[in-house]
């Protein structure tokens, strides 16, 4: 692996490259906490690694003082990893966090109970985590694959997919690129999707209830409703159902 220098040269570089925001390499360096954060956890990840536990430890608490994020020495992170504005980012101990991530404010990478072993998630290459989103236990969300805001994911999550919701409904992109997918609003919902597929159901069987009431003469429904029969064919009214 590359020493923590050149890592953090790289997650500089990738802040100029997915925060239009930033003017210069000067700005990010001076006006980021994300940036702030990830270089106190390169450093204290490599005591962590060494047996320095306490003195790891101490390091990312001091650097969560200074910029709201807390990442525990333990956790793996990739090359060009971006944390933008960061407040209120968790990252737990034994979470893995591939290559070109992105995370924003708010987002929680954390375990369900007081399992030992693996118990944080693990993050594929290229996965955008939208802002307050939460990832829980040892789950894996799959390369390239985008977490929308606010959603609470329990479960793996396949490459190339979207998730949205709570609990995370998981849908597949049309046309995955392989890019750092950045896009926090035009996302789907399957929800939504559903409902509105059930509401045409409903109105089309409505129409042709209607239909078939007006073929047999009921005159009886307010607002052409189907359910009744015409009185002169032994059925009960509308007034008489009430």
């Amino acid at each position: 692996m590359s020493d923590w220098k050149t890592l953090i040269k790289e997650d500089r570089q990738a802040v100029l490259a997915r925060d239009p925001a930033a003017k210069s390499m000067a700005e990010v360096r001076l006006c980021y906490p994300g940036l702030t954060a990830l270089k106190a956890h390169r450093r204290a990840h490599a005591l962590y690694r060494r047996g320095h536990v306490l003195l790891a430890r101490l390091l990312s608490q001091r650097a969560r003082h200074r910029t709201g994020i807390e990442i525990h020495p333990g956790a793996q992170i990739g090359r060009r990893v971006f944390i933008d504005h960061g407040d209120g980012v968790v990252i737990g101990e034994t979470t893995i966090i591939g290559d070109d991530v992105t995370i924003y404010q708010g987002v929680t990478l954390g375990g369900t109970g007081k399992e030992t072993g693996k118990r944080h998630p693990t993050i594929g290459n290229g996965v955008t985590i939208g802002a307050g989103a939460k990832v829980l236990g040892p789950i894996t969300i799959g390369d390239h694959s985008k977490v929308g805001a606010g959603a609470i994911v329990l479960k793996d999550v396949p490459p190339n997919c979207t998730v949205v919701g709570n609990p995370g409904r998981i849908v597949k992109k049309p046309k995955p690129t392989g890019e750092v997918d950045l896009d926090q609003v035009n996302l789907p919902d399957p929800m939504l999707e559903r409902m509105e597929a059930l509401y045409h159901r409903l109105s089309a069987l409505e129409n042709c209830l209607s239909r078939h009431a007006r073929r047999i003469g009921c005159q009886d429904c307010p607002g052409g409703e189907p359910w009744c029969e015409n009185d002169s064919k032994g059925s009960e009214t509308h007034a008489d159902l009430q």
